[in-house]
């Protein structure tokens, strides 16, 4: 039996609502960082692409705006929610979490782009990030 099928027209028009939501919150959160990202390698602020960026300020402030974005990337994701909207946040966390540990190990082990700090603290702010962001919608819808 197909997963179509099990599911029905309702379970999968909401499966695919979800995966909607979980994708448009990614792509939100990775389009703003590559954006700012590309931003302040115009200006002068970061070096070329691909050179290290050992700076530690430089570092603070990519890591700034990226818990704002993963707080933005919260409330995306709970908004387009079709129901359980934290439920949703926890699932985009665990994948940000898993997808910013695997880029910690990489440029760590392969890579000498910075210190080591600053993807492990991406991978330590990538859930609670999320969780905030779809908290603070919560508690602005039901007010």
């Amino acid at each position: 039996m197909s997963t179509a099928l099990a599911l029905g027209p309702t379970g999968t028009r909401r499966l695919g609502r979800s995966a909607v939501a979980i994708a448009a919150a990614v792509v939100a959160n990775a389009g703003l960082s590559l954006a700012t990202d590309q931003l302040f390698h115009v200006l002068g602020v970061y070096p070329a692409w691909g050179e290290p960026m050992h700076e530690p300020g430089l570092n603070a402030l990519a890591l700034a705006y990226r818990i704002g974005y993963g707080v933005v990337a919260g409330v995306v994701v709970a908004r387009l929610a079709p129901g359980e909207p934290m439920r949703h946040a926890a699932i985009l966390g665990v994948i940000g979490l898993v997808l910013a540990t695997l880029g910690a190990v990489v440029a760590m082990t392969q890579y000498d782009l910075g210190p080591a700090w600053y993807p492990v603290a991406l991978a330590a702010v990538s859930f609670p990030t999320v969780w905030l962001g779809a908290a603070w919608h919560e508690r602005r819808r039901r007010a």
